[in-house]
């Protein structure tokens, strides 16, 4: 599966967010029309996807309290979707961990890590799985002449199924185990999917993967809203990846009206603090990684990337750019002028939302949502962009910055502007993009493999634009992206953007 087609799973999800949304903006009777959502999104006594309405309902209501910031209800006991809620009905509630959850009444228990032989098997004479697995797992059937294999003998080695000349033996795995990089998906005592939290770095990737929609995460939709219906001065920033997530044409200046129409009373470019990233880790390449002061720099900002090298690998939290991420660069430069701002950051990343939690970052950014979550507010004030002309202007960024939504574009940004203001160093960059091929980066490095590089890695297949929370596949964002890029009036942030100062 891909993120950005649109499927059951992501119609449901619009619709508890939509919902989600109009409770916060008109409702008096929260706990009421909160309760109602589930009726609305099912509103006939037929199931469509599962097997009773009651079950449908129950897993509705389920989204309805991530979607509302709270965690799921407790397995053994029912309760109201509302329960709880007087807590998260505040508009400074942060995200508390675990971001992502597994519903479990979602979730289909898929079989893991199994090999299993198909009815592609031709009964061939050469026998070639049995005679290859190690174990005697292989065996053929007296009354098919078909091969089966034992599972109480498979030791799940794989050699079965490269030996068959028809492809007839398959390997199993759960759709949220395999997209996952890091190996946090494992299985409770009834064969339901779970998370390891000690070792999720909150990309979203098993989310997005789940056929069944078993998995998804909190957001702050609900108390951003309130927030700006309480009339606080709620400002967004934008990440560079948000072009061509709202339809084709939809321009920036185009959405920046949309989202003042809403409420914000603000909205600026995120790609602002990535030039202050490119600028500040290309001063910090050729200073510390050319003199050979650092063996390499590891990029700082994608977040489950910073995570998975300072969780997994200990060692390298000192090679980690400690240049600001470009969300709260972008934040702290907002606040410093407007100081009672609270900034809201909406991009294309699930775990922003965690970053965003941290004790350093709280204060300057109040609030995250997503793409996905911008579209159904949008939705749920009546906003369609193929009848809207509204548009006002928006000059932040330069188009390095506006890159770093691509896999590539950070270490390009970076590269560049190496070139440019430090003429006289040799530059050499690698990036990776998935958690897996990150940590095999990351295993190079730690072997000496790397010296000397520039480092840039993305969690997400495809950079920013992969994220949880697109609207739109990764290859049509990135597109859009690199249109933008090569039409900025400046590509270059100026040398000493670094040192800019903010606090």
């Amino acid at each position: 599966m891909k993120k950005g087609f649109e499927t059951n799973i992501t119609k449901l999800r619009r619709k508890v967010f939509v919902e989600v949304a109009r409770v916060a903006f008109e409702s008096e009777k929260i706990n009421n029309d909160i309760e109602a959502i589930p009726f609305k999104i099912t509103p006939t006594e037929k199931p469509q996807y599962r097997e009773s309405i009651y079950r449908e309902r129950a897993i509705a209501s389920e989204r309805v309290r991530l979607a509302m910031g709270m965690s799921l209800n407790p397995q053994d006991r029912p309760a109201h979707i509302t329960s709880g809620l007087s807590y998260s009905n505040i508009s400074d509630n942060y995200y508390e961990p675990p971001l992502m959850q597994v519903i479990p009444s979602a979730c289909d228990k898929c079989e893991d890590n199994a090999y299993r032989v198909t009815d592609q098997c031709r009964s061939c004479v050469s026998r070639y799985c049995v005679k290859v697995c190690p174990r005697g797992a292989v065996s053929i059937d007296e009354k098919t002449g078909k091969s089966r294999i034992d599972d109480s003998k498979c030791i799940k080695c794989g050699k079965c199924k490269e030996s068959c000349p028809y492809e007839a033996i398959v390997r199993i795995a759960r759709p949220c185990a395999r997209a996952c990089g890091v190996k946090a998906i494992t299985s409770d005592s009834l064969g339901r999917a779970q998370i390891d939290t000690d070792k999720c770095v909150g990309c979203g990737q098993c989310m997005v993967h789940c056929p069944f929609g078993a998995i998804a995460d909190k957001s702050q939709i609900y108390q951003m809203i309130r927030a700006i219906r309480n009339g606080d001065e709620v400002v967004a920033a934008v990440a560079p990846a948000i072009i061509g997530q709202f339809g084709e044409g939809v321009s920036l200046w185009m959405l920046k009206a949309a989202m003042k129409e809403v409420g914000f009373k603000e909205v600026f470019e995120v790609a602002l603090g990535a030039d202050v990233g490119a600028a500040t880790e290309a001063h910090h390449y050729a200073s510390e990684v050319a003199t050979g002061e650092l063996p390499f720099l590891l990029t700082s900002c994608c977040p489950s990337w910073s995570m998975l090298a300072k969780t997994q690998f200990p060692e390298m939290i000192g090679k980690v750019s400690n240049a600001l991420t470009p969300m709260v660069a972008t934040a702290r430069s907002i606040k410093q002028k407007r100081p009672n701002a609270r900034v809201v950051f909406i991009g294309p990343c699930a775990a922003k939302k965690l970053e965003a939690m941290r004790k350093t970052v709280r204060s300057d950014v109040d609030f995250v949502i997503t793409f996905e979550e911008l579209a159904a507010i949008f939705e749920a004030k009546g906003i369609d962009f193929e009848s809207y002309e509204k548009s006002e202007p928006i000059h932040d960024a330069t188009g390095a910055g506006r890159g770093y939504a691509c896999a590539g574009g950070v270490a390009s940004a970076i590269e560049a502007c190496v070139r440019k203001y430090y003429p006289d160093v040799e530059v050499k960059i690698e990036h990776a993009e998935g958690l897996a091929d990150c940590k095999k980066i990351l295993m190079l490095a730690k072997a000496g493999k790397m010296n000397g590089c520039l480092i840039e890695g993305m969690a997400c297949p495809g950079g920013c634009v992969g994220g949880a929370g697109v609207n739109i596949p990764a290859e049509k964002g990135a597109a859009e992206v690199k249109k933008f890029v090569k039409d900025s009036s400046v590509q270059l942030p100026e040398k000493d953007l670094y040192k800019i100062e903010l606090p």
